[in-house]
């Protein structure tokens, strides 16, 4: 009996589709041969793969590469290596593992918050005790409460670094490749020029140096963020808040996301018509998020009170219970819960540390270190409140335009500028806290066009000075030749300065993708004064009255940068976002020779 002809069809690979009409600007054409030829080095390196019908085969050939350049960091010395008495992050990082496998739940925001108390929200704490478990498994001592304390080891040290790049490889890798092809499948970009655009995505030299030299695990909140992101272009609003609550939940600075994401998602329920069940829908998810984020640590409390395990004697109620203008039985039932709660979000918001602890690129810092005004004259609440006003004005215009043109093209942008308006005007800004602006700006070179030199340089540009910036935090961790050697390679793949200025010297092309005279004086300025700093830091020591005056250099030079980089970036919001066109402000045909001369 003959067999039923099966109605599967399988799926036809596609082939990329590589041409010199190319949208991201990955492929050039030679002025004499007029063949076509890659634009800068990376795309040199795909050559060969353009006609490739596996991209699975390129993406493993780019974890492993990017993974080498990771490990190859991790070499290095980390912060507080061998510097009592506080020792730096690492030890801070190791000691939360080490609290959370030896102490009850209730105990973990209460021990000792003297020694690296834990002031991270709960899904960190969850992340810590796992790893914690794993590593006890292999050697107890690592993780022994009070007797590893400032511990060194070489055994532990691999392990640690290990747990960076596994929780990097579970999350935020996942996401930008996935988050990158909702991207190149919404810009029309080929397979093959989004490999490329996920390379340089990987190897952004910031981030590697903060994760895997300094030592933190922010690739894990950044890849939540990319998540939700992700399920924006996809059109997944609930899948949105539930990955963007898990970035919160990892760690709080996934904040200067958050005013851009619910302008985005409200904005999606309102416009173009009303859609009343999706609001409540996010808004229930949202909730249901929170309570499930803060579900394991409640009912640790619940499983400690049952085995009535007691508090730290010297614990101090949390000001959020000391400031109620009534008190709180300690017999009640809910008197646990609140109070974990309460000291978990005193935590997690400390706003008794000042407006900035160390040297930082921003607006603050610039002004007070700069002399042109001391700021520590102005009590704390003040400057709170001047922080939380300028900074509510920074993402006000990215809020709105996201609000009333919930695009998908324009997210990635409009959660650029608002990292960037938290980073130049909010209150307790870190260095490694430009990670957070960077990410969104750099998956621009996913975008149509987005590898042309008027974004590439921009992009570039941004993640060179930031890294540049954080120079003087690095060299206190020891890794001075990591960074120049990141920098250099970052520059040079992507065709930037100092080691190729070809970006600057063309000419505008005919498409109009060149960049600005006015972008390359700034630019070219910018990179000079680098340069110029690098070589005054190496060769000379500062005047003894003024100690700090290279690190207050960097300070101003990197605040007036990141400005520009907010201004770029709000411009192109909105000028993307078409309400120029909408309110008669600028004609359509020099809306797009703007847009394309950016």
């Amino acid at each position: 009996m003959p067999s039923t002809p099966s109605s599967h069809k399988p799926r036809k690979k596609r082939r990329a589709d590589i041409s010199s009409n190319s949208s991201n600007g990955t492929v050039a054409i030679d002025v004499q041969s007029k063949q076509e030829k890659p634009a800068f080095p990376l795309v040199a390196f795909f050559w060969p793969a353009r006609t490739a019908t596996s991209q699975w085969v390129i993406l493993s050939c780019i974890f492993m590469v990017v993974g080498l350049f990771r490990w190859c960091t991790a070499i290095w010395p980390y912060s507080g290596y061998r510097k009592p008495p506080m020792h730096g992050d690492f030890e801070a990082q190791r000691h939360w593992l080490e609290i959370t496998v030896g102490l009850p739940m209730t105990h973990w925001y209460f021990h000792d918050l003297q020694w690296w108390g834990l002031d991270y929200p709960p899904l960190t704490a969850y992340h810590s005790w796992i790893l914690g478990k794993v590593g006890s498994l292999i050697n107890p001592d690592w993780f022994a409460l009070y007797l590893s304390r400032a511990l060194d080891d070489a055994d532990l040290k691999v392990f640690m670094r290990a747990t960076v790049m596994v929780s990097e490889y579970l999350v935020y890798v996942p996401a930008v490749v996935i988050c990158g092809r909702h991207m190149a499948r919404l810009h029309n970009i080929n397979p093959w020029e989004l490999s490329i655009a996920l390379t340089a995505i990987l190897m952004q030299p910031a981030t590697m140096l903060i994760d895997h030299g300094h030592f933190q695990y922010n690739t894990v909140m950044l890849g939540f963020v990319l998540a939700s992101m992700s399920n924006m272009l996809a059109g997944r609003p609930l899948w949105s808040c539930v990955c963007f609550v898990a970035a919160l939940g990892f760690k709080q600075m996934a904040l200067f996301y958050a005013p851009a994401v619910a302008a985005y998602l409200a904005g999606s329920c309102l416009f173009p018509r009303i859609r009343l069940f999706r609001l409540i829908c996010i808004a229930a998810t949202t909730l249901a998020s929170f309570a499930l984020l803060y579900l394991p640590l409640l009912l640790g409390t619940l499983y400690d009170n049952r085995r009535n395990v007691p508090l730290p004697t010297d614990i101090q109620l949390p000001p959020l219970l000391s400031a109620l203008p009534f008190d709180l039985a300690e017999s009640a039932w809910y008197y646990p819960y609140v109070l974990q709660l309460a000291q978990s979000i005193h935590r997690i918001f400390p706003f008794s540390r000042g407006l900035f602890e160390d040297k930082v690129a921003n607006i603050w810092c610039a002004i007070h270190s700069s002399g042109v005004h001391k700021l520590h004259n102005y009590s704390s609440s003040l400057l709170s409140r001047a922080a939380l006003g300028l900074t509510l004005l920074s993402i006000l215009p990215p809020c709105t335009i996201i609000f009333f043109k919930p695009k998908k093209v324009l997210t990635p942008l409009a959660l650029a500028v608002t990292a960037w308006g938290f980073f130049l005007c909010s209150y307790q800004v870190h260095e490694k806290n430009v990670l957070l602006p960077l990410l969104p700006m750099t998956m621009l070179l996913a975008s149509e066009g987005g590898m042309k030199p008027s974004t590439r340089a921009w992009v570039g540009y941004a993640n060179i000075l930031a890294c540049w910036t954080l120079f003087p935090l690095l060299v206190r961790d020891g890794l001075r030749i990591p960074y120049f050697v990141l920098s250099l390679v970052f520059a040079y793949l992507l065709g930037l300065p100092p080691v190729s200025f070809e970006l600057y010297t063309a000419s505008a092309t005919p498409d109009g993708a060149g960049l600005h005279w006015f972008a390359k004086i700034l630019h070219l300025g910018t990179y000079l004064a680098c340069i110029a700093w690098h070589v005054v830091e190496a060769f000379f020591l500062p005047p003894t009255n003024k100690p700090d005056l290279f690190v207050v250099a960097n300070v101003c030079v990197g605040a007036a940068g990141f400005g520009v980089c907010y201004l770029w970036c709000l411009w192109r919001l909105l000028s993307e976002s078409g309400i120029l066109q909408d309110l008669g402000l600028v004609k359509k045909e020099k809306l797009d020779d703007d847009r394309k001369r950016q």
